[in-house]
């Protein structure tokens, strides 16, 4: 296994402060969130990336597994050491990540969404997968995993996934990922950054404007059947809001509601 290690730095331009970050490089791995729970950072480094060039087992959510063509797409897991955000609360680390997916993939196309809880879209295609795993120590925050899987140059995809799509096959030609993927660390390390200076609702309402399927009625199923609703609001417990065509509230946490696409 081919293993690269260095430091890299990025700067808020405004504060001029610097958020460090180790980047690990690995040829192949079973899967990258895996390698950072086994992972032991030092007591002064406050984020660790670690990219891979192939997954064997890559993970999505539950027992969902992420398919990947090696060398193709970024592959990556991010540990952070939340400790100041509360836990009823860490779903803002999922807002986080996957608006900084958004914001890095609205340079090069548009109708690019976050659907509720842990995807993103093009159109009604989705283009990356991400997985947010949290580590509690004594009741509080400790460490977070956040995984990113996000099709960048793969255009044959062979698994039962119904909707995937790439940035490749939505733009017309490959994509740099080694570009891509400073952009998107920039941009995580902005909205983290958003995270420890305890702007929740700015992060909560830039995570609402994003949402896929936002405005007006669509179909849904949940556990007693298909019925149409409309999101009111994700709360920062990761709890989606709906309201039915009949007025009726309804709430779900994950894997409770599935989307009618």
């Amino acid at each position: 296994m081919r293993l690269i290690q260095c430091f890299k730095f990025y700067r808020n331009k405004k504060k001029q402060e610097q958020l460090p970050y180790r980047l690990i490089r690995l040829e192949e791995t079973d899967s990258t969130n895996r390698y950072l729970h086994d992972y032991h950072p030092a007591e002064d480094e406050a984020m660790t990336v670690v990219v891979a060039n192939n997954q064997t087992a890559g993970k999505g959510c539950g027992t969902n597994i992420w398919e990947s063509e090696p060398g193709k797409n970024l592959l990556l897991s991010i540990l952070v050491h939340p400790t100041m955000v509360p836990v009823a609360k860490q779903f803002l680390l999922s807002m986080a990540g996957a608006l900084a997916v958004k914001d890095v993939l609205d340079h090069y196309t548009e109708d690019i969404t976050l659907k509720w809880p842990n995807d993103v879209y093009w159109k009604d295609k989705k283009i990356c997968g991400t997985l947010i795993e949290t580590t509690l120590s004594g009741g509080r925050m400790k460490d977070c995993v956040f995984g990113i899987g996000l099709n960048v140059n793969q255009n044959i995809f062979v698994s039962d996934a119904p909707n995937p799509v790439s940035l490749c096959q939505i733009v017309g030609h490959e994509i740099d990922r080694e570009k891509l993927l400073d952009e998107l660390l920039r941009s995580f390390c902005s909205y983290y950054k958003m995270i420890e200076m305890g702007q929740y609702d700015n992060l909560s309402g830039l995570y609402h404007m994003a949402l896929y399927r936002k405005h007006g009625f669509y179909r849904f199923r949940d556990a007693e059947g298909e019925f149409e609703g409309a999101i009111i609001e994700v709360e920062d417990t990761g709890r989606l809001i709906l309201r039915d065509k009949g007025g009726m509230i309804r709430e779900y946490m994950f894997k409770e509601l599935e989307f009618i696409i």
